[in-house]
């Protein structure tokens, strides 16, 4: 009879308050809060701290406090890593972020779900699926990404969009829900900001 994390890391429903998942939530948790509450120039404690909670780190990464998530061991960053202020991420499942990602203020990466029948939900069952996002992608601030998403390499999501479907690679892409706007070209790297010219 397989586990409760079993069934959660299989993408199986699954039941998330027996004792192995809480007391896993709980480690989690004593670590953030060590997290959270450093000093702002204790950089290289804060990454020992993510070296302990998170499945995997690349090169050159940086959190800006407060980060929050679940359990940090299904969570894989590439090399040169940002997220900036209140990242979010509810790794139930795998989250593998690539290389040179840059994540705004107030992004959540949520690869729980929950069904969505009420006798369901009142009988605590949940799902979770992965996300997986590619290398040199910008999430903008307030971007939330639902379970079971892939985003591919070279992608602008812009600010609040809510991604629903998965988005293809090098593209602009916006809304809630988030569609693709178009196509990221050569043209692109004349400007920094809308048609302001670089140098």
């Amino acid at each position: 009879m397989p586990t409760e994390k079993e069934k959660m890391l299989s993408g199986k429903a699954y039941k998330a308050f027996g004792k192995e998942l809480m007391d896993e939530r709980q480690q989690a948790k004593e670590l953030l809060f060590d997290f959270n509450t450093l000093r702002p120039s204790a950089i290289e404690a804060r990454n020992e701290i993510l070296g302990k909670l998170l499945g995997k780190t690349g090169q050159n990464f940086y959190f800006e406090p407060p980060f929050r998530c679940d359990y940090g061991y299904n969570i894989e960053i590439g090399d040169h890593f940002y997220a900036n202020y209140n990242f979010v991420v509810l790794d139930c499942a795998k989250v593998s972020i690539g290389s040179h990602a840059f994540i705004g203020p107030n992004v959540s990466l949520f690869t729980a779900g929950h069904p969505i029948h009420q006798e369901l939900r009142d009988q605590e069952y949940e799902y979770a699926l992965p996300i997986t996002i590619g290398n040199s992608v910008w999430l903008g601030g307030n971007v939330v990404v639902n379970a079971g998403i892939t985003i591919g390499d070279n992608v602008v999501i812009g600010s609040g969009s809510v991604v629903t479907k998965d988005i293809p690679s090098n593209v602009l892409a916006v809304g809630n829900p988030c569609k693709v706007i178009r196509e990221l070209t050569e043209e692109d790297k004349q400007y920094y900001y809308k048609k302001q010219r670089i140098g």
